[in-house]
């Protein structure tokens, strides 16, 4: 009941389907729009961005993926020693942070999916912050069915698609 009038305080009346999309890639055929523009971006006035923590170094010696059993956020068994393993470099490294990015099959609908993922992540964080980890060096989040690490159809690419991946920046 708590989980849905969370959700239900999140939801937003926008249907983003009736959303006009404008392309903005600047690969027009060189048509000139409305006020004599085409659709580009000038780029000789902007500056790159730099985001942090995207190519942080992945630790090599750790697994990083947690997979789960369908409809299901029980971290298994088998993955006692993974865990171990993030939490000791996370423990000797204590600068270091961790998103756990949950995800899932696509079967179910996308709410649905995106709290599930979230409930994975979720479970990975506490069964870290039990082997030590400070709350201060993860972040849990859901990605729900939006970035599969498989396309397809069968148990083969749900079963790579239900999980949390431990990302480091």
């Amino acid at each position: 009941m708590g989980l849905a009038a969370v959700l239900a305080a999140c939801s937003s009346g926008v249907k983003l389907d009736d959303v006009p999309v404008e392309d903005r890639t600047g690969s027009a055929t060189g048509a000139a729009g409305a006020g004599g523009q085409t659709g580009g971006v000038d780029q000789r006035g902007v500056s790159g961005v730099t985001v942090n923590g995207g190519d942080a170094a992945q630790p090599d010696s750790v697994g990083r993926i947690v997979f789960f059993d369908y409809d299901s956020f029980e971290v298994k068994a088998e993955y006692a020693s993974t865990l171990e393993a993030n939490a000791r470099y996370l423990n000797a490294n204590r600068s270091r942070r961790v998103n756990l990015e949950g995800h899932t099959d696509e079967r179910g609908g996308r709410e649905y999916n995106l709290a599930l993922g979230q409930k994975r992540a979720e479970a990975v964080r506490r069964a870290l912050s039990l082997l030590g980890v400070t709350d201060a060096q993860m972040e849990a989040v859901s990605f729900g069915e939006e970035k599969p690490a498989q396309v397809g159809f069968d148990e083969a690419a749900f079963s790579k698609n239900r999980r949390v991946e431990l990302t480091y920046r």
